[in-house]
């Protein structure tokens, strides 16, 4: 972890004023209007760029900029070569693990925050910096709580998006979420926006759990600010770089999904439900190759089958839903766990499939499947309270 503070000499007193603070050796600044909170990954290309455009948007006496880095190239660097030549106080604080995502990163920047607001903004120049002094405006104007950039309130838009794909993910993401949570966000049109200020005063940082990059829904539903107004833009293309969004963003976004909406242990049983549910293809497929192509009896088919199920299910089940609780057990304490769960249920599973295919008359998938359906529990109490079993973590209800 490394934090590196530029103060401009140009600053009034008051706003150098430094004492300790949380995090190490961290300056504490007085009679700030506003944070700008950047989270940035490789963003090395657009770091000039956004500096020269918030110190031509923003008061320099009134402003700090917290930049929350968890890069693997060169940008923290960049960040304080560009520092030196800009008016406003910036401060890069990089983070070697990245814990929670960038929506971590920006938790992080919250803390280190010393303005009355908080304006958190992409680094790559998608949200325009020159909206920054409406935001604050129109929150101090209206008495908000939260001031939430909007693509689709009137006037706004996303023509930024590029390609038919990600405009697709972006709407569909935006409609479960507004489905999910039409209660908490019947005042929100944007609910993905990484564009927002939130008055500093009703922020309750401990209480946001981040996961990815969708921060905003975390804090409108953990936090449940007073008072939200929309200020519409135009979501710009991309100025340097590439697109950080990835499957693996994605996963991460419908586990934060769950345990909101359901809690810990109910969004782990879905995702558990639908890695079993797409073990479902390998299993099926292979019973039938095996059972109708190659001739075999459906029992000892089914069991070969169960095996590549299992191996499909583990590899996921341990990339995606249990990655932060792996370093709990040994990879071959896990997987031969695993095995042996997935397999003990053979036990159950083959004389139930012999009795409904025997005697009940069902074709063997139809059968098969049953018998998945059965032992699905199960295994999911086994894994969740044995094989992944957390070590001194408290439960996490939403």
């Amino acid at each position: 972890m490394t934090t590196i503070t530029t103060e401009p000499e140009t600053q009034p007193a008051k706003v150098r004023a430094t004492m300790r603070g949380t995090i190490g050796e961290l300056p504490v600044r007085t009679a700030l209007r506003q944070t700008v909170v950047v989270p940035t990954f490789n963003e090395r290309d657009n770091i000039v760029t956004l500096l020269d455009r918030l110190a031509a948007a923003l008061p320099a006496d009134e402003t700090e900029i917290v930049f929350v880095d968890d890069s693997t190239d060169d940008t923290p660097e960049v960040i304080a070569e560009a520092a030196g030549n800009c008016p406003i106080a910036v401060t890069v604080h990089h983070r070697e693990n990245g814990a929670g995502g960038l929506g971590g990163a920006v938790v992080e920047g919250m803390r280190l925050a010393r303005g009355e607001w908080i304006v958190v903004m992409d680094a790559d120049l998608q949200h325009p910096p020159e909206i920054v002094p409406d935001l604050i405006g129109v929150g101090t104007r209206d008495g908000a709580d939260l001031v939430i950039g909007s693509r689709y309130a009137g006037g706004g838009n996303r023509d930024g998006l590029s390609g038919g794909y990600r405009r697709m993910v972006s709407g569909g993401s935006t409609l479960v979420t507004k489905v999910l949570f039409r209660n908490s966000l019947v005042r929100v049109s944007d609910p993905m926006s990484g564009l927002f200020a939130i008055r500093t005063s009703s922020l309750e940082v401990e209480e946001l759990r981040p996961l990815g990059y969708k921060i905003l829904l975390e804090l409108v539903v953990r936090n449940r600010p007073g008072r939200i107004v929309e200020v519409p833009y135009s979501f710009r293309p991309r100025h340097a770089g590439e697109s950080k969004s990835s499957m693996a963003e994605g996963v991460r976004f419908l586990k934060h999904l769950g345990l909101l909406r359901f809690g810990d242990q109910r969004s782990r049983m879905l995702l558990f439900g639908l890695i079993g549910v797409s073990g479902l293809l390998p299993n099926q497929a292979s019973l039938w190759a095996l059972n109708q192509l190659a001739g075999l009896h459906y029992l000892p088919a089914a069991v070969l089958a169960n095996l590549v199920a299992v191996g499909w299910n583990f590899a996921l089940t341990d990339t995606l839903l249990y990655r932060s609780r792996r370093s709990s057990r040994s990879f071959r304490g896990r997987i031969s766990r695993f095995f042996l769960l997935g397999n003990a249920d053979l036990l159950l599973r083959i004389p139930l499939l012999a009795l409904l295919v025997g005697s009940a008359h069902l074709g063997v998938l139809g059968a098969n499947l049953l018998t998945l359906v059965v032992s699905f529990v199960a295994r999911f109490l086994i894994s969740d309270k044995v094989i992944y079993r957390a070590r001194g973590l408290r439960p996490v209800t939403a």
